[in-house]
C-alpha cells in the first residue's frame, strides 16, 4: 500500500476515448472535428484495492432519491420516469464533471464517515489523481456523486421550497414542475457555479423539452425517442435496441387499473 501510493503514478495509463452521445453516435465540433475524452483508469493491482473500497466503503452508504446515476438498481429510465406528467422541464450538464472534484473534497467526504485524517487521507490517495479525480476507475463515480451532495442538498432545498422536482443522472441536472418555474433558474445555476462546477450551456434547456437522459417523456407514458425505434425497426427482434425500448416501455403499467400503455 506505501509502495503504491508513493508510486502512484505508475499505477494510472492514459487513452483518449470518443465522445458519444446516448445513441451511440459520436459528438462533433462544429467544424465535424470529432470530440474527445481522456481516460485515466487504473491498472490490476490499484483497481483491485480500489473496487474493495467501492464494496466495503462506498457501496454501504445510503443514497438518497434525487441520486439516479451510477447507483444500482437506477438508470437513466428510473430517472426520466420521475419527471413524466410535469409540464415544465430544466436540463442541464456539468462540464468534466470528475476532474472537477478535487481531492480535499475527497478527503473531507471520508472524514465525515469517521475515518482518521491518516485513513482519511490515504482512501484519498488512492482514490484520486494529480490531485482530481480520474475518469475510468471503480471508485470515482460513486465519490463523485457524494462529494456533489452538498450542492444536492442547497439544490433540493430551493426546489422543495418552490414545488420543483429534482435529480440527477451523474451529470445530467433535471428539474421539472407542474408549474412554471423559470424565475428560479437563475438561482440553481448561481448555486450550482458557485460551487465549482461548471455548467454546458449548450445543453441547458428550458420548457416542455420531451427528452430527459435520452427518454422521451409525455404526461401519462415514457418511450425511447425516435432514433431509437428507428434502428429497433431494421435489425433482428431480440437486438439491444429492442431490449433497450421494451425495458422502457415496461415502466407505463398502470398498476391500479391493470393497463399497460402500449406507446408506438
Amino acid at each position: 500500500m506505501k509502495d503504491i501510493i508513493e508510486n502512484i503514478d505508475a499505477y494510472y495509463y492514459q487513452y483518449e476515448s470518443l465522445k458519444r452521445d446516448k445513441f451511440g453516435n459520436v459528438k462533433k465540433y462544429s467544424d465535424g472535428t470529432p470530440k474527445k475524452r481522456v481516460i485515466t483508469p487504473s491498472t490490476e493491482v490499484l483497481k483491485k484495492i480500489q473496487r474493495n473500497i467501492k464494496k466495503y466503503v462506498l457501496d454501504t452508504m445510503p443514497v438518497p432519491g434525487h441520486m439516479q446515476g451510477a447507483v444500482k438498481g437506477k438508470s437513466n429510465i428510473s430517472n426520466a420516469k420521475i419527471h413524466q406528467g410535469k409540464k415544465y422541464r430544466f436540463v442541464t450538464d456539468l462540464m468534466d464533471f470528475f476532474p472537477n472534484v478535487y481531492s480535499d473534497s475527497v478527503y473531507s467526504f471520508f472524514l465525515s464517515l469517521g475515518y482518521t485524517n491518516h485513513v482519511a487521507s490515504w482512501l484519498t490517495r488512492l482514490t484520486t489523481h494529480k490531485g482530481k479525480l480520474p475518469q475510468g476507475t471503480p471508485t470515482s463515480p460513486a465519490l463523485a456523486n457524494f462529494c456533489f451532495l452538498e450542492i444536492d442538498q442547497k439544490l433540493l432545498s430551493i426546489c422543495q421550497a418552490k414545488g420543483i422536482t429534482y435529480t440527477r443522472f451523474v451529470d445530467d441536472l433535471t428539474f421539472s414542475a407542474p408549474h412554471d418555474f423559470r424565475t428560479e433558474l437563475n438561482e440553481l445555476l448561481r448555486t450550482i457555479s458557485a460551487n465549482g462546477h461548471r455548467i454546458s450551456y449548450r445543453k441547458t434547456d428550458y420548457g416542455n423539452k420531451q427528452t430527459v437522459t435520452g427518454i422521451s417523456i409525455q404526461n401519462n407514458y415514457i418511450d425511447v425517442p425516435a432514433e431509437i425505434k428507428e434502428k429497433a425497426k431494421v435489425t433482428v427482434e431480440h437486438n439491444g435496441f429492442n431490449l433497450y425500448m421494451n425495458n422502457v416501455r415496461n415502466t407505463n403499467k398502470n398498476m391500479k387499473h391493470g393497463i399497460k400503455a402500449n406507446p408506438q
